[in-house]
Parts: structure tokens; C-alpha cells; sequence
């Protein structure tokens, strides 16, 4: 059974940058939708036993198109939750340090040329979904964006995210109302740099 993370951190941790209620709203209801729903669905397909990496980059596997495209819809749902809520925190924001600030300037330039081109797709992304910084087994870092609850996992192409900006209105429109683009500023304030580098470690290891 898929399950969703523990937050290690109150719904009101955030403050200022997100909001109480987003935060309870995204999490015990968005998040908690999704996940039910992936387990629903990858029951009924016979891959519920399946590590979730693995489901999103094989789902052309999943023969009955309903419940591939409800697993797709779901289980990313499910996973980019996951990966959202497990690296903010409380005491984020700054920069990140060793490997990741070097991979990072060797990719785009500096910090903030990073953080301009992610902002740049995040505030971009038409209608709903994410802004990624992926790595593949090699260390490559790319930038990407896309809709809805698809991620760079189903794209086959070898990345896996280690950090994601979520920008469905659901994320900031109870405090930002139309103004994307401040809380994808502000969501550089919660950023956790620690996890995220442990995330692209534990790809480099493969």
C-alpha cells in the first residue's frame, strides 16, 4: 500500500511564506485524494506491490487504459506530494552547499541563474502543475516543467525530480490569489537544500 509522508512539521511551519490552511488543505486533502485513489486503482491493475518509481516509468505496461491513466493521474500525484511536503522545512531557504551548489553552478551558471530559469518555468507552466530540477545516475541536473501530475519519471528518459515547485492554484491560491510568481519566490524561503541533496545523492548512487 502507497502511503503518504509524515510531515515533520506543523500545518502552520511555514508561515509567512505558506499558509496554515494551504497547507492543511493540500496535504489532508489534495495529497490524501491522490493517494487513495493510486492504491484504489493499482489494486484493481494488479500493481500495487510495485515501488512507485518503478510504476510511473512503466506504465505502458498497464494494459487497461482507465486504470492506466488514473494510476498516472494519481500515482503522480502521489509521488510529487511526496517529494513537495519532504523538501520544505521550517528552517529552509539559503542555498544549498557542496556537491549539489557545485553540480548546480556547473549546470546553469550560478545560484541564481538556477533559480531564475526555475522560476521562469514554474510561473510559465500554462494551467496546472510542476516546475522540476531532476538528476539522472550520471549527475546531470536539468530544469523542466509539466502539466497536470505527470513528472519526469514517465518521460523515460533516465531523470528522476529532486525537488519540484507544485503550481496548482491549490498550493498558493488561498493566500497568493493570481500571483503565481510571489509564491514561487516565497517557496524558495522553505526550501529544505539538505534533503534535496540528499535526493541527488541517492540518485548518483543509483
Amino acid at each position: 500500500m502507497f502511503q503518504q509522508i509524515k510531515l515533520p512539521y506543523a500545518y502552520d511551519a511555514l508561515e509567512p511564506h505558506i499558509d496554515a490552511l494551504t497547507m492543511e488543505t493540500h496535504y489532508s486533502k489534495h495529497h490524501a485524494a491522490y493517494t487513495k485513489n493510486l492504491n484504489d486503482a493499482a489494486q484493481k491493475a494488479g500493481v500495487a506491490d510495485k515501488e512507485i518509481t518503478s510504476l510511473l516509468s512503466s506504465l505502458e505496461n498497464i494494459s487497461d487504459e482507465a486504470l492506466r491513466k488514473a494510476i498516472r493521474n494519481n500515482g503522480g500525484g502521489f509521488y510529487n506530494h511526496n517529494l513537495y511536503f519532504s523538501t520544505m522545512s521550517p528552517d529552509g531557504g539559503g542555498q544549498p552547499t557542496g556537491l549539489l551548489k557545485d553540480e548546480l553552478e556547473k549546470a546553469f551558471g550560478s545560484f541564481t541563474d538556477f533559480q531564475n530559469q526555475l522560476s521562469s518555468l514554474a510561473a510559465g507552466q500554462f494551467g496546472s502543475g510542476w516546475g522540476w530540477l531532476s538528476a539522472n545516475r550520471d549527475g546531470r541536473l536539468i530544469l523542466s516543467a509539466s502539466a497536470n501530475q505527470d513528472n519526469p519519471l514517465m518521460e523515460g528518459k533516465g531523470f528522476v525530480p529532486i525537488l519540484g515547485i507544485d503550481v496548482w492554484e491549490h498550493a498558493y491560491y488561498l493566500k497568493y490569489k493570481n500571483l503565481r510568481a510571489d509564491y514561487i519566490k516565497a517557496f524558495f524561503h522553505v526550501i529544505d537544500w539538505k534533503a534535496v541533496s540528499s535526493n541527488y545523492e541517492n540518485i548518483r548512487k543509483g
